[in-house]
C-alpha cells in the first residue's frame, strides 16, 4: 500500500508507515467501513476519538499535522481565518497560544468565540470545533514559553504582530537590539501581551471521504456554561451525537 503525494511535476510514491492501515487512508474503497461505523449509535467520547485520529494523523501526514485553520470574528461579525499550530488538547479543550495584541488575539479576547478545523488530506479526514476561546494561566503561558527556540522568543517581541511594518529591515533591527539585550545564555522574558488560548467545544464535527463523495458526517454537541474564566471552570453537559447527511 502507498500513499501518492502530487508533486509540482510529477507524483511520487512513499510507503505506509507499518502502523497505518489501508482504510486508514483517503478514498477507501465503497465497500470498506467508515471509520465513523457504529460511532452515532453509541456513547463515545469525542476527545477520545480526536486523540485517535490526531495520533494517526501525526503518523501519516508530511507537513504539521497540528496544523488548523482557527476562525474568529470582529464585534461587527466580520470573520477572518488563519493557520496556527496546535499545542495541547484534553478534555479541556484544544490550546495554541498567539499574540494578544494580533487580530485574532483582540477578537478572541473580544468576542470569545472561535471555530477550529484540522483537514489532514492524507487520512481524507477532517474535524471541526466551535466553542469559547478562554485565555490560559500565566502559568500556563510560562510552561510553553520556556520551550520555545531562542530565536523564536526574539521574534516573539520584536513583532509588533498585525500591525504596519514600514520595511522588513526595521523588523530584523528589532531582533539585533533584542538579541544585545538578551545575549545567549541569558534568559528571555515571556511578554506580557504573548500566551495561549484554549478553545472549549459545545460542538466537535468528524468527517470521512469517501468515494463519490458519499461522506460520512457525525457532530458531538453538549451545551457549555459560558460563565467560567478559564478552561477548567466552564459546566459542560453531557455529549450527544448525531449523523448529518454529507
Amino acid at each position: 500500500q502507498f500513499l501518492y503525494f502530487i508533486g509540482t511535476l510529477h507524483a511520487r510514491q512513499m510507503p505506509l508507515p507499518d502502523d497505518i492501515k489501508p482504510g486508514d487512508v483517503m478514498h477507501a474503497k465503497a465497500d470498506e467501513p467508515s471509520p465513523l461505523e457504529g460511532v452515532a449509535a453509541a456513547s463515545h467520547d469525542p476527545f477520545a476519538l480526536f486523540s485517535e485520529w490526531f495520533a494517526i494523523a501525526q503518523r501519516s501526514e508530511l507537513n504539521d499535522p497540528n496544523a488548523m485553520a482557527i476562525s474568529t470574528v470582529s464585534p461587527e461579525g466580520r470573520p477572518s481565518v488563519r493557520m496556527v499550530l496546535l499545542k495541547e488538547h484534553s478534555p479541556k479543550g484544544f490550546t495554541f497560544f498567539t499574540n494578544y495584541e494580533s487580530r485574532k488575539g483582540g477578537e478572541l479576547l473580544g468576542t470569545k468565540w472561535a471555530s477550529l478545523c484540522f483537514h489532514w488530506k492524507t487520512l481524507g479526514r477532517q474535524v471541526r470545533v466551535e466553542g469559547r476561546a478562554v485565555p490560559v494561566s500565566s502559568e500556563a503561558g510560562d510552561a510553553y514559553w520556556v520551550t520555545r527556540g531562542r530565536e523564536s522568543q526574539l521574534g516573539a517581541w520584536a513583532s509588533q504582530q498585525s500591525r504596519e511594518l514600514p520595511s522588513r529591515q526595521v523588523f530584523l533591527d528589532r531582533i539585533a537590539e533584542l538579541e544585545a539585550k538578551y545575549p545567549p545564555g541569558t534568559p528571555i522574558p515571556r511578554p506580557p501581551y504573548w500566551s495561549g488560548f484554549t478553545v472549549v467545544p459545545d460542538r466537535i464535527e468528524f468527517w470521512v471521504s469517501l468515494p463519490a463523495r458519499w461522506h460520512d458526517r457525525v457532530v458531538f454537541q453538549r451545551t457549555v456554561d459560558g460563565s467560567g474564566n478559564a478552561a477548567d471552570e466552564f459546566a459542560c453537559g453531557e455529549w450527544s451525537t448525531t449523523r448529518l447527511y454529507p
